[in-house]
């Protein structure tokens, strides 16, 4: 274990510092500042190495955990990111983006604040990068299978590293002009640079996976023709659908969906011209949804220096300390203050949208809400409560309904669930021989650990499919729920 007694003689628990407001506003950089490595050794020291570590069971990709803070705490870190490799495909991203329902497990966080598992495993990784640590690992063999994976996200990414080197030739096509799915276009440069996607997309095209950035698979390439050309297909498409507000006013201009605005940022951020840009600039800016999506629209206003940001949420504002009804080793439901919402604008609860009003030009001028109350197990607006909330630009921000499934139901015939999510078997394999589904497509909305898991695990049973036996992990079924979720 790491420090015998670390856990007692430090029993705080301290992150890096998040850059000044007024100076992180100026720039699209992370907002995190050089981490202390006296600090990261006192926090990995804090690490139990209990009899039963429950941030294994806490996390989606069975993390060793308690293997890799003992070695950071000893300064080896090249034998801690080959610990964290064995498990994770992409530590940083999960090290900056994941909500870590590892902590929520751990067990020290019983009687004290839980070990820093981000931190130390951000740490990690970019050591590792830094140091040239992290080298292509090509097959030592090829099957002569192939494999198309369709998407890019951390399921596809994930999915197509496994496969490479278990030695198939493996192609990832991505609809959009560019890889890395919501990782490229859904995440704000202030959350993770994409200078790390970058770094290890290199690494895999040195593996030997091929990318095909700009294919619409169902548009350009029939989904028939796909499965006809490759040995096996993987769908990692994700849950892409947004869900919708149809209320008075729905369609004015000004009232978008939260990837519509994010997607255009990053491309902004990226050195494309967008025409007519969706941009905060100057306007009152009402944000509907208060989940990490949300959030990064707020952050994204913020830089691009809007006039006001409001952000609403139809629930109750959650607690600051776990509730009854989510005992530890539950992941809890708790108010949290992320570095968006700490760079200004006012966030408000139970606040009901019925109404987007238009101005004299026929542009979203307000929102009119009103307090939310509950009847029979459901939320409705309060008669009697209603107000306006001035809105040059309301950013939806509601999560995801499913998959985009039509091309795949016409073409494939395959089934959908109730949820719209596309219907697989135990072995991540849907009704038509040879296509599988990894990730959001086939769970819905998710974690991205839950993503990479999942990838991980479908690659094993491609591999399986293709070969007769395999020797992938596969960290998930896809019944599976953990318990942190």
């Amino acid at each position: 274990m790491a420090d015998p007694k670390g856990f007692l003689k430090t029993t705080e628990r301290e992150t890096p510092a998040r850059r000044p407001v007024s100076v992180r506003l100026m720039d699209w950089k992370e907002v995190y500042e050089q981490g202390d490595a006296a600090q990261l050794k006192r926090q990995a020291g804090r690490c139990m190495d209990c009899g039963v570590p429950f941030c294994h069971q806490g996390c989606p990709l069975g993390n060793l955990i308690p293997e890799w803070n003992d070695l950071t705490w000893r300064d080896e870190g090249r034998q801690a990111i080959e610990r964290l490799h064995s498990t994770n495909n992409f530590p940083e991203f999960t090290g900056r983006l994941c909500p870590a329902p590892c902590e929520s497990a751990c067990v020290l966080a019983i009687s004290q604040p839980a070990v820093t598992i981000k931190q130390v495993e951000v740490s990690i990784i970019d050591q590792a990068f830094a140091n040239g640590w992290v080298q292509p690992q090509p097959p030592g063999r090829l099957t002569g299978k192939t494999v198309a994976v369709v998407g890019s996200g951390p399921a596809g990414l994930a999915a197509a590293q496994q496969l490479t080197r278990a030695g198939h030739t493996v192609a990832v096509f991505e609809r959009d002009d560019r890889i890395g799915g919501l990782l490229r276009y859904g995440i704000p440069d202030f959350k993770m640079e994409k200078k790390h996607l970058e770094s290890r997309l290199a690494q895999m095209t040195a593996e030997g996976t091929r990318f095909r950035a700009g294919v619409n698979i169902g548009v350009d390439i029939t989904w028939d023709a796909l499965r006809a050309r490759y040995d096996a297909v993987v769908i990692a498409t994700g849950a892409m659908v947004p869900r919708d507000l149809p209320i008075p006013g729905r369609d004015l201009p000004g009232v978008h969906f939260a990837m519509e605005y994010l997607v255009q940022q990053n491309k902004v951020g990226a050195g494309d011209t967008v025409d007519q840009q969706i941009t905060a600039e100057g306007k009152h800016v009402v944000v509907l949804g208060g989940g990490d999506t949300g959030a990064d629209c707020i952050g994204t206003a913020h830089r691009q220096l809007a006039a006001s940001v409001t952000n609403l949420a139809i629930g109750k504002q959650p607690g600051t300390s776990r509730p009854e009804q989510q005992p530890w080793p539950l992941s809890p439901t708790l108010f949290e203050v992320s570095s968006a919402h700490e760079e200004g604008g006012s966030r408000q609860y139970l606040a009901s949208t019925i109404e987007f009003l238009a101005n004299d030009a026929g542009e979203v001028r307000a929102i009119r809400v009103a307090e939310t109350e509950y009847l029979d197990g459901r939320r409705v607006p309060k008669a009697g409560t209603e107000r306006e909330i001035p809105a040059d630009l309301v950013l939806l921000s509601l999560g995801f309904t499913g998959p985009e499934s039509r091309d795949l139901t016409a073409q494939l015939q395959l089934p959908v669930d109730d949820r719209s999510n596309v219907e697989r078997g135990g072995n991540y394999q849907t009704s038509h021989e040879g296509v599988f589904v990894a990730g959001d497509a086939g769970r819905g909305q998710s974690l991205i650990v839950w993503a990479i898991a999942e990838g991980r695990a479908a690659a094993a049973a491609v591999d399986r499919y293709l070969e007769g036996e395999t020797l992938l992990p596969a960290p998930v079924k896809p019944t599976d729920h953990a318990f942190a979720i």
